[in-house]
């Protein structure tokens, strides 16, 4: 007998949270239907998409790529894990779902959506009230665990714990990526190589770090491309013939990669440079620039700042070779549009062990979304 709701009503139950440096839905699997490939007209018609536009006005999106986003959420029967999360980026204009890859920031929001709506079974409390739950993300075969301070059964959003992005102060979450090489590919180096040269359409090529942890990216110098290593998202994204030029260097390394070049969530491509003197001195191992979905980053993608830190352990990559006064250290510090986020990374006989990153979470709305007709 099947277990899933298909919505003949126009509405659907919903949390509206902020993950990190994103923002979007977080739904049970139940209210959904069983077959994924019924989602779209549901989830689209949410977020308020297609839009040619590009504003989402109809919906609960804003325009944006990082907060076009859905995490669909269910009780997990694996062994190692209490959770199972589908990450879902939202076409904005197209409407059109892309489940390739996970989302590092909304990872955050899903644990504690999972105790207060009651998905995870009850869990014993540390000395200091936190709660560890087991995510199994589905997008990447991966498994997260998130640690989060409950109190009377709810997570406990308050705190004194800030992240660059985002204003004020919140209760701080753990996110520990366990084995997170491969994520898609199988492999931390899909090539084989820690730099490739990409022979570009037009005749030209350029260096890239392909790179697969977390999920897939193509890490390029921004000094070979003559961009300032510190760009303004803003300056970034009107560009027109950066932003085509950067994308054909994504649509090539992704093929190189054995990845789709058509689909816009994976790989992302990510800009690197050197600190300053003077950031360097102030901690900044390396700096970075990303676009998401051929629009540019406000910050970083969480999952690809944890690939930009466990390359700058891994001898020959561009991380590696950009970072300053990274040798030996088991955090690096990445400076972004934003501000900084600091990634740790543990290896073991040269192989990723795990790497954590922390971040904050806060519901902002939760009752139902009205869908469209």
């Amino acid at each position: 007998m099947s277990t899933g709701r298909t919505v003949h009503s126009r509405t659907l139950p919903a949390c509206f949270m902020r993950g990190g440096t994103s923002k979007g839905l977080l739904i049970h699997r139940k209210h959904l239907p069983d077959d994924e490939a019924n989602w779209q007209p549901i989830l689209a018609g949410a977020m308020g998409s297609p839009d040619s536009y590009g504003r989402q006005l109809n919906g609960m999106g804003s325009g944006i790529s990082s907060t076009s986003k859905i995490c669909v959420v269910s009780p997990s029967n694996r062994a190692d894990a209490d959770i199972d999360y589908t990450f879902v980026q939202v076409g904005i204009k197209d409407g059109l779902l892309d489940m390739a890859g996970n989302c590092g920031n909304m990872s955050s929001a899903v644990g504690p959506f999972a105790v207060n709506e009651g998905i995870t079974k009850e869990m014993t409390a540390a000395d200091d009230g936190s709660e560890t739950i087991r995510m199994f993300n589905t997008n990447t075969s991966k498994v997260l665990h998130s640690t989060f301070t409950v109190r009377a059964g709810s997570f406990e959003p308050s705190g004194d714990y800030s992240i660059d992005g985002v204003p004020g102060t919140a209760s701080r979450i753990t996110l520990q990526f366990l084995s997170p090489g491969g994520a898609k590919t199988g492999k931390v180096f899909p090539t084989g190589s820690p730099v490739d040269q990409l022979e570009l359409p037009n005749g030209t090529s350029v260096k890239a770090s392909l790179t697969d942890i977390a999920n897939p990216g193509v890490f390029v110098s921004a000094s070979e491309l003559g961009v300032p290593g510190d760009i303004q998202p803003d300056a970034l994204g009107s560009d027109v013939q950066l932003l085509a030029r950067l994308e054909e260097i994504r649509q090539t390394g992704a093929r190189k990669m054995g990845l789709d070049p058509n689909i816009q969530s994976i790989p992302k491509i990510v800009l690197l440079s050197s600190p300053t003197e003077s950031a360097a001195a102030n901690g900044v191992n390396i700096v970075c620039r990303a676009l998401s979905m051929q629009q540019a980053h406000k910050a970083v993608p969480l999952t690809h700042a944890l690939n930009i830190g466990a390359c700058c352990r891994l001898e020959g990559t561009l991380p590696y070779q950009l970072a300053a006064n990274a040798g030996g250290k088991e955090s690096v510090v990445i400076a972004h549009a934003s501000g900084k986020l600091e990634v740790a990374c543990t290896m073991k006989e040269g192989e990723i062990e795990s790497a954590v990153l922390y971040r904050t979470a806060r519901v902002l709305m939760s009752g139902e979304v009205m869908l469209p007709s």
